[in-house]
């Protein structure tokens, strides 16, 4: 690495009330960063119901990520009430009515600030004297800026090194060009990671509703298999508890292969996190040699995370339990060997009412 972290002292008149002010330009900056897009809010910027702010278009941007058969099909009737996405900052859920993103309230207060924040810095940036911008300097040559990128050596350089240096046979690109082009890189990357955590969480969440199904279905079979049996002879008491099991262990197989997924999902959901707010930590560092240096390693988290973010699913229809049916038809001289029947589809398991109830159970003989 040839530069060195350092830069030529501003004068003596860039001390004093106008270095505080900067500094708190600085800080208001990063009250006004969304926190989806990277940048100062655009507006119209709305305010969720947890307070937290976010442009517009990218609440919208959200929305389409957490809910991808409405790009495809759009919502019935132009009605999005009950659709819901998760707030990017503390992952609270926000239910939209039937305006979608554009019943959210408009943050009149942060607009105005936007303004003013913009009015400032244009202000501040044509006053700043060129002697107050601080500059990393070569190692090599003490008196030349930092001011191209060696492709070949992956490294921040000085024309001087191009030149006379060690990298005269290097290829090499402006840094501004490489800093440019690789802070784009890092938000996309940090916008994708944002809409593959919404995804992760919309498939967990999907994942505990077939949970709930499949134990509110195990939970009906149960309750018709011992109905079955409540008026016949102690003789089936012990077959019954045989069949429970079955139902029992089914359900607790297929529950610990479904809990099995959502925490597998859970530890690449977290992970992901960590490295978007790594990469976002990384993204407001000011020096643009040191930026290139981490973003490199932070992209390529990304492109790992990437890779490994294709989320396993159930097959479907794996929460029915509609198969574990019984037939009570046949002769008594087989109730010892009463089974499940198949071939019994999900209609039979919703019209419990229906005048095919006796046909459920099945006295087929063993031998």
């Amino acid at each position: 690495m040839n530069f060195a972290l350092s830069y030529k002292p501003p004068s003596a008149g860039s001390s004093g009330p106008g270095a505080g002010r900067g500094a708190t330009m600085e800080n208001l900056e990063k009250q006004l960063i969304c926190p989806v897009c990277l940048e100062l809010f655009s507006k119209p910027v709305v305010i969720l119901p947890c307070q937290h702010n976010v442009c517009r278009k990218c609440a919208s941007d959200i929305f389409q990520a957490a809910n991808p058969l409405w790009q495809s099909r759009g919502p019935p009737s132009g009605t999005f009430s009950g659709s819901r996405f998760r707030c990017p900052s503390c992952r609270h859920e926000v239910v939209l009515d039937r305006h979608g993103v554009f019943g959210l309230p408009r943050n009149l207060l942060v607009e105005n600030i936007i303004d003013l924040y913009r009015q400032q810095e244009s202000t501040r940036l044509v006053d700043m004297k060129p002697e107050q911008q601080r500059q990393l300097m070569c190692e090599d040559h003490d008196e030349e800026k930092i001011n191209i990128y060696c492709l070949s050596c992956q490294t921040p350089t000085c024309s001087m090194c191009k030149v006379f240096g060690k990298h005269k046979d290097c290829e090499v690109a402006p840094l501004s060009s490489v800093y440019a082009r690789q802070k784009v890189e890092l938000s996309d990357g940090i916008a994708m990671l944002v809409a593959s955590n919404d995804h992760i969480q919309a498939v967990i969440s999907q994942m505990e509703q077939i949970c709930r199904t499949t134990e509110e279905n195990g939970q009906r079979q149960r309750e018709r298999l011992a109905s079955r049996f409540a008026g016949l002879v102690a003789i089936l008491e012990e077959r019954k508890q045989e069949l429970v099991g079955l139902i029992t262990k089914q359900q607790d197989d297929k529950l610990k292969h479904l809990r099995s997924l959502m925490r597998r999902r859970n530890d690449d959901l977290e992970a992901a996190v960590m490295l978007v707010e790594s990469a976002i930590q990384s993204m407001e560092e000011p020096q643009m040699p040191l930026f290139i240096q981490s973003a490199n390693a932070i992209l390529e988290k990304m492109a790992a995370a990437a890779r490994a973010s294709n989320v396993e699913r159930p097959e479907l229809g794996y929460e029915s339990m509609s198969h574990f049916v019984i037939d009570t038809d046949d002769a008594a001289v087989m109730l010892m060997n009463i089974d499940f029947c198949s071939g019994v589809g999900d209609d039979e398991e919703d019209d419990p009412d229906d005048g095919g109830d006796e046909s459920e159970l099945d006295f087929s003989s063993r031998y």
